[in-house]
This record gives structure tokens, C-alpha cells and sequence, in this order.
């Protein structure tokens, strides 16, 4: 058992594109640099073209599911979203552990921003989010791993980059598993609140 860990640890090192130790701290860091825009109205449009954030295309469902249902005329249920890289498409894939808890960090960063491309193609508007409600994330990740929390940083720091205070303020839950569909890292599902139209 311990063993098929250390090989899935080992291939997502090598299947995952590498990320500096700084890199990551300056990322994890810039979260705080958010509170600048609580008392600014955000256009998502343009806090996208500033940031430079390119998102990937948006998801497709991987078996009989549909991507989005919307409840109670403004809620929408964002299904599991997984880390497809933006420049090729590809999907991360393998095991977090403490060696490659950065890895892991951005795999949660491309699940942020593929729920992102998925409100854009979903709602037209970006502006159009009233409130990021609630994010779940599930990190396939070794039994001794205990930090499935700063790994789901990834998804909250970007969502909070690009929506902002109060609108990307959400509640978040984020647990462990051995497993997950596709050997991907981490899977991330949403709930959102929309204004009216």
C-alpha cells in the first residue's frame, strides 16, 4: 500500500510542471493583498486582464452529471471541478505528500480557475456573482498527509484574487482521500449565488 503511495508521489512529481518553494510563499502570501478591494466595486473582467490570469477552457462532464444546476432561482451547484493546465490542457495527476505540497497548491489553483471558466460560460457576465458561498475540496493525498487546508489555498487564494471581498469571501471545507477518479490530486465543487438577470 505504502509503496503504490511513494510511486504516485514520485509520478506527480514528474507529471506535474515544478513550482519553487518561493514562488509558492509569495502566492500563499498575496491572498492578504485582497482587503485592498473590500471597499471597491470589482469588474471581474477587468480584475482578470489585470491579475493576467488566462483561464482554461471550460469543463465538460466526465461521465452522466451535468456541470451546473441551478436551485431556488440564484443558487447554482458547481459539480467537481479537476486541474486541467491552462497552456496544453493536459490534467495533473497523482499523490500529495509534504514533499510536493506546492504541487499541490496549484492544482487547486487550476481547479479555482476552471469553476471560474465555468461561471463565465455558465452566467455571460462574471460580474454577475453575487457570492462565492462555499467550496469543497477533496486532495488525494498520503495517509500521514495533514495539511489538505493550506493545499485548498490554492483554490481559495485565486477565487479571493479575482472576485475579491465580500464576493469571493466564502466558506470552505477540505478533506483527504487515497483515491481519486483519473488519479488527479485534487477535485473541487462550488456553490455560488447569482443576481437576478
Amino acid at each position: 500500500m505504502m509503496s503504490s503511495m511513494r510511486v504516485g508521489v514520485q509520478r506527480l512529481g514528474l507529471r506535474m510542471a515544478a513550482t519553487s518553494q518561493p514562488q509558492v510563499v509569495a502566492m500563499m502570501a498575496s491572498r492578504h493583498d485582497t482587503n485592498s478591494m473590500t471597499r471597491r466595486q470589482v469588474h471581474v473582467e477587468k480584475r482578470l486582464e489585470e491579475l493576467g490570469v488566462t483561464l482554461p477552457k471550460p469543463a465538460a462532464p466526465r461521465a452522466n452529471y451535468n456541470i451546473v444546476c441551478r436551485a431556488s432561482g440564484n443558487m447554482l451547484y458547481i459539480s467537481g471541478h479537476l486541474p486541467f493546465r491552462v497552456d496544453d490542457g493536459t490534467l495533473m495527476t497523482g499523490v500529495v505528500s509534504d514533499a510536493n505540497i506546492d504541487e499541490g497548491y496549484q492544482a487547486a489553483r487550476l481547479c479555482g480557475l476552471g469553476i471560474i471558466s465555468t461561471l463565465k460560460e455558465h452566467l455571460g457576465d462574471l460580474d454577475r456573482v453575487e457570492q462565492v458561498v462555499k467550496i469543497f475540496g477533496i486532495v488525494n493525498s498520503t495517509t500521514d498527509f495533514k495539511s489538505q487546508h493550506l493545499v485548498m489555498d490554492g483554490c481559495s487564494d485565486v477565487i479571493m484574487e479575482v472576485f475579491g471581498k465580500p464576493v469571493g469571501y466564502h466558506a470552505r471545507s477540505a478533506i483527504g482521500t487515497n483515491t481519486l477518479p483519473l488519479d488527479m490530486p485534487v477535485e473541487v465543487e462550488a456553490i455560488v449565488q447569482i443576481k437576478p438577470e
